[in-house]
């Protein structure tokens, strides 16, 4: 598999890199996606932020569209299922990056996984590198894993217990309170996804570049939907606080998640991300018909 500029780095704030061209400090994030177990207050939706959002992302043909969006970007291909087995080190400080939505090693959100699907099927595969997880959890140790982790995690990865537990985490992270947020926010479903995919890269965090603090940024420079604002004018003062939170760090140099995928859709005012979609990511092109 093609490791696409983004991949090249952890994609969230959490464990310090010194690699990066500016560390970012977010002392509440535990996972290599930056993610705590709880993600930060949710504004109340009022009753017109949840009429505004009239197509929810939950819809399982919208959030399967919103799985292969990010797939684009992260790992270069639309089959987000695919990647339940993926598994590698790519020498950013974090360990193993994993998985459907990048669970790492190194901090924390691999362990919580690990740890759910033990609850789930006590003695899997994967059970017996629990205490060699705890042990490598802040650092880029694989110190208990070698030799066989890595083809532990892809036997691992054909067991549909296992890909429920990757899919329960990715919902309680980051999915649910996105979409959560952006519904509050009275967003529709590109809102959602736009939502969706910053928190996936940034973290749920409220430092400025973080998810919170993006959409702080965001919110001094326009009002949102469920503020009486334009939704459009909104949608683009976010992507221009994430491309520049991005810009912050060597390993989101590359924007073209936000520049050609994102904004394309918005430009087109297609704000329930209803298909045919085209876009591209790092230059490369997708698109999903129906």
């Amino acid at each position: 598999m093609r490791i696409p500029p983004a991949r090249q780095f952890s994609r969230r704030a959490g464990l310090l890199v010194p690699t990066l061209a500016v560390a970012l400090v977010a002392p509440a994030l535990l996972g290599c996606t930056g993610a705590a177990r709880a993600a930060g207050p949710v504004i109340p939706a009022s009753s017109t932020a949840a009429a505004a959002a009239s197509v929810d992302l939950t819809d399982p043909h919208k959030k399967d569209i919103a799985m292969q969006l990010v797939s684009s970007a992260e790992n270069s291909s639309l089959d987000w299922k695919a990647q339940y087995k993926y598994i590698e080190d790519i020498d950013d400080g974090r360990g193993y990056t994993a998985g459907i939505i990048g669970f790492c090693s190194g901090t924390g959100d691999m362990l919580d996984l690990v740890e759910l699907y033990a609850t789930r099927k006590p003695g899997n595969v994967l059970a017996k590198y629990l205490p060699a997880l705890r042990k490598v959890n802040n650092s880029d140790s694989h110190a208990g894993l070698d030799p066989n982790f890595t083809k532990d995690w892809k036997t691992a990865a054909k067991d549909t217990v296992f890909q429920e537990a990757q899919n329960s985490e990715r919902d309680r992270v980051y999915f649910n309170p996105a979409v959560q947020q952006a519904k509050a926010d009275g967003l529709r479903a590109l809102g959602q996804f736009i939502y969706y995919d910053a928190i996936v890269m940034h973290g749920p965090g409220e430092d400025s570049v973080s998810f919170g603090g993006i959409r702080k940024t965001a919110l001094k420079k326009a009002k949102s939907p469920a503020q009486g604002g334009d939704e459009t004018a909104y949608l683009n003062a976010f992507l221009d606080a994430r491309k520049a939170a991005m810009k912050t760090e060597e390993a989101h140099s590359d924007t073209s998640r936000v520049d050609t995928e994102q904004r394309v859709f918005l430009k087109a005012g297609n704000l329930d991300l209803n298909p045919p979609l085209n876009w591209k990511v790092y230059g490369d092109p997708f698109s999903i018909k129906s």
